[in-house]
C-alpha cells in the first residue's frame, strides 16, 4: 500500500543489502515478522499485528516489490510515492483504505528520502483463522482483489471507527490472555464487515456515475455480440467487460450488484438468452450456427446452457415458437 515499502535508517545501517536485494524483483514476505523486521516494527504476535507508522522513526522506500503471505489492510497516510501493484502503477490519497490478500505483489519507488509515515496497517495470517468462523467466509470480502484505484475512501467518522478497531486489536495483543485471539478475530470481523458497509455507502454516493457505468456496460455487451468477437474469443466474460471499463472483475461485479441486484455474469447471460431466443424463433439458422454466434465452440455446451436458462432445449423452444 502507500507506506509499507520502507526501512528505517537504523536497519539500513545494520543490514547489508546485496545487489540482488535491490534488483527489481519480488521478495516473498511469508510471515508478518518478515515485514515487521523490514520496517523496524515490534511483532506483537506472529499471526496478527497492528503497526502505527507515526510511532516509528522516519522510513525510506526499498526499491523492490514484495509478495504478501498474509492479509493486510492499510489506512494510508499522506502520499509519499506511487504504488506499484502487479504490473501497473497507481497513485493514492491520504486517508484511503486499501486491501491485500496472500499472493498479491506490491512495491514503491525509492526516492532516497526518509519520511515520517502516518500510515496504519492491520496484518493477519491465514493460519490465524484456522478453525475459526472467518476461515470459510474470507472469499466474500471481494475488495481484497480490487485494484488500488478502486480503493475505499472512508469518511472521517468511518476512518475513526477503523482506527478504534485497530487500537482495540493492538491493546488485546499487548495484554494477551487465553481469550485474546478469539476477541482479536471478532475485531477483525468487525473491520471486514465495516469496510463492506463503507464500500456500499461509497457505491451509493457514486450513484450517478454508476448509472453511467451501467450504460457503458450495456454498450460493451451489445458491441461484443454485434462484432465477430464471439467467433474469435468465445463466450463473453466478466473479465472482458471489466478490462474494457478499466476495472477489476470483482469491483465491477459489486458495483453492478449494488445498482441492479444482479451480478455482471447474470446480466451477460440474460442478454445472451434474449439473443438466443430471437435467433431461434426468428430465423431458420441451425442450432449449431446460433451457438457459434453466441461464442459457444461446442453446440452441446450451448444446448445445456440454454436448457438451464430457459427450461427447455433449443429445439423444443424453436418448436414451441412454431419454427420448423
Amino acid at each position: 500500500m502507500c507506506n509499507f515499502d520502507y526501512v528505517s535508517p537504523t536497519i539500513m545501517q545494520n543490514r547489508k543489502f546485496s545487489e540482488e536485494d535491490m534488483e527489481d524483483k519480488v521478495r516473498i514476505l511469508g510471515q508478518i515478522s518478515d515485514y515487521d523486521e523490514l520496517v523496524g516494527a515490534e511483532t506483537l504476535h506472529p499471526l496478527v499485528n497492528v503497526v502505527d507508522f507515526s510511532k516509528l522513526p522516519p522510513l525510506r522506500n526499498l526499491d523492490f516489490r514484495r509478495m504478501f503471505g498474509y492479509y493486510a489492510i492499510y489506512l494510508k497516510g499522506p502520499k509519499i510515492a506511487d504504488l506499484r501493484y502487479g504490473m501497473s502503477t497507481y497513485g493514492y490519497d491520504d486517508g484511503t483504505l486499501v486491501f491485500f490478500a496472500p499472493g498479491q505483489v506490491v512495491g514503491t519507488e525509492d526516492d532516497g528520502i526518509y519520511h515520517q509515515m502516518k500510515t496504519r496497517v492491520l496484518m493477519f495470517h491465514p493460519d490465524l483463522l484456522n478453525n475459526s468462523y472467518l476461515a470459510g467466509i474470507m472469499n466474500q470480502y471481494t475488495y481484497f482483489s480490487y485494484d488500488t484505484n478502486e480503493s475505499l475512501v472512508p469518511t472521517v467518522k468511518e476512518k475513526n471507527l477503523i482506527i478504534s478497531y485497530f487500537n482495540q486489536i493492538e491493546d488485546e495483543l499487548r495484554h494477551f490472555d487465553s481469550s485474546s485471539l478469539t476477541i482479536v478475530i471478532d475485531y477483525i470481523k468487525l473491520v471486514l464487515d465495516s469496510c463492506e458497509r463503507f464500500y456500499k455507502r461509497q457505491f451509493a454516493d457514486n450513484h450517478i456515475g454508476n448509472l453511467d457505468l451501467l450504460a457503458q456496460l450495456e454498450n460493451i455487451i451489445n458491441e461484443y455480440f454485434n462484432s465477430k468477437k464471439p467467433f474469435t474469443e468465445g463466450v463473453l466474460t466478466v473479465a472482458y467487460c471489466a478490462a474494457e471499463l478499466n476495472l477489476s472483475s470483482n469491483y465491477l461485479t459489486d458495483l453492478v450488484r449494488q445498482a441492479t441486484g444482479m451480478s455482471v455474469l447474470k446480466l451477460i447471460h440474460l442478454k445472451m438468452l434474449d439473443l438466443a431466443r430471437t435467433k431461434l424463433s426468428c430465423s431458420s439458422k441451425r442450432v449449431n450456427d446460433v451457438a457459434e454466434e453466441l461464442g459457444f465452440q461446442q453446440p452441446q455446451n450451448f444446448s445445456n446452457w440454454f436448457k438451464k436458462m430457459e427450461g427447455c432445449s433449443p429445439l423444443q423452444y424453436r418448436s414451441r415458437c412454431g419454427v420448423v
